[in-house]
């Protein structure tokens, strides 16, 4: 059995990296808490999402020394210039809610003229994933999704965090919100970045097997 650390606080995360990496044979999922009996304090400073989902990973694979696969993802309003961007979690203030990030962003595009409105409506949720082994090297492993929508004038839905009662993902008519579970990993950023890693994990499986094997034969 084989030790996932997965690099995040961020409670809505962890219950979709987790419901999305089900099924992996021989793979055993934890927080960083559960291993330290703490959780490490990141600083994301990287001006993209894959730099800041390769600092977490990195990050928490040096202090557990296990496998560790981290997520950094958000959203981007093409009005706003790309904003939230990677600041979606901290666009209100540093220590933002998903309500007070939501209604920062409605403010933002209600100050907006009519015809910018228009435009401002067009967005899209980005998610990378980083994916380190620190037994097969320490190499920092990318991959990334991207799920195009629109920005609705008010929330809607129950299920879902973070900005999903805003989102309409495009062509459903829906918003993240208003989408089961199954439905929303099938077409999300997250859910195709994940589809990405679990091939990602599956042959760094396969090398750390061959690599315990090589070690039992020596001995």
């Amino acid at each position: 059995m084989h030790t996932l650390v997965l690099a995040t606080t961020n409670a809505g995360k962890v219950r979709e990296l987790a419901s999305l990496l089900a099924g992996i044979p021989g793979v055993h999922v934890v927080m960083p808490k559960d291993l330290l009996g703490y959780s490490p304090d990141v600083v994301e400073d990287g001006e993209t999402f894959e730099a800041n989902a390769a600092l977490k990973a990195k990050a928490v694979a040096a202090l557990t020394h296990c496998l560790t696969l981290a997520d950094d993802s958000g959203l981007e309003v093409d009005a706003l210039f790309g904003a939230p961007g990677v600041r979606s979690a901290r666009f209100a203030h540093e220590r933002a809610t998903d309500s007070e990030n939501n209604a920062a962003l409605l403010a933002k595009l209600g100050a907006m003229t009519a015809p910018d409105r228009d435009e401002a409506l067009t967005a899209r949720f980005r998610c990378a994933i980083a994916i380190v082994d620190p037994f097969g090297g320490g190499e920092v492993h990318t991959v990334d999704g991207v799920c195009e929508g629109e920005i609705v004038p008010h929330p809607r839905g129950a299920s879902g965090f973070g900005y999903d009662p805003l989102f309409q993902v495009a062509g459903t008519g829906q918003t993240f919100a208003e989408l089961n579970d199954a439905e929303k990993h099938a077409i999300s950023h997250r859910g195709k970045a994940m589809a990405k890693a679990r091939l990602v994990l599956e042959k760094l499986l396969l090398a750390r097997e061959e690599r315990l094997r090589k070690l039992e034969v020596h001995e």
